[in-house]
């Protein structure tokens, strides 16, 4: 055997042999306590003094317990009445996310229509504004806002937006053509 564990055996040895020396030591204690007080006459007598003197006490004891009891009660049925009343708002709250996860489909349903909407609307626009003379489409884009403007540019033909860009007055062509290319520049790359 190492050292290691020849120095854990002993102190185990040592602690168990502690622990069956006070064993015995309380095994021996209550012997001599029952030893005296058996031995003894005044001891014989103290018996009956103390039956009279417990007979009192579990009377209070039992109206201590029955207070107790009602009080325990009362607090179990408020317990009760909080159980049913948390049952009661948990079932108004699932009753009210499902009724607001169907308003939330319904509403995504009217927004992709109206998106499509939209998208059909501006579609159709630009379509119009390619088929028009690139003269008559440049007055139009001249008195439009640029970032209206640029919108349509970016959704056009390349061959129809140069044509019509081209007939734009300068300084307004720019600020078009500014919007148009930095419109994605904040996007993240990568």
């Amino acid at each position: 055997m190492t050292k290691k564990r020849k120095s854990s055996s002993r102190s185990a040895l040592v602690i168990l042999t502690l622990l069956l020396a006070s064993s015995g030591a309380l095994r021996l204690g209550m012997g001599v306590g029952q030893a005296m007080a058996n031995s003894g006459d005044a001891a014989a007598t103290e018996p009956a003094a103390a039956a009279v003197q417990c007979a009192e006490p579990p009377v209070a004891l039992a109206k201590a317990l029955s207070a107790r009891e009602v009080e325990v009660d009362a607090k179990e049925a408020a317990m009760a009445d909080r159980m049913a009343a948390l049952a009661l708002a948990e079932e108004a709250i699932t009753k009210r996310l499902v009724e607001l996860e169907g308003a939330e489909a319904q509403l995504k349903d009217t927004l992709a229509l109206a998106d499509g909407a939209a998208e059909k609307d501006l579609t159709q626009l630009t379509s119009v504004y390619e088929a028009m003379k690139p003269a008559e489409a440049a007055s139009l884009f001249e008195a439009m806002a640029p970032e209206f403007a640029a919108g349509f540019l970016s959704r056009m033909q390349p061959d129809i937006a140069a044509a019509l860009l081209s007939r734009i007055k300068p300084d307004k062509a720019y600020s078009i053509s500014l919007l148009i290319a930095g419109r994605n520049a904040l996007v993240p790359k990568g």
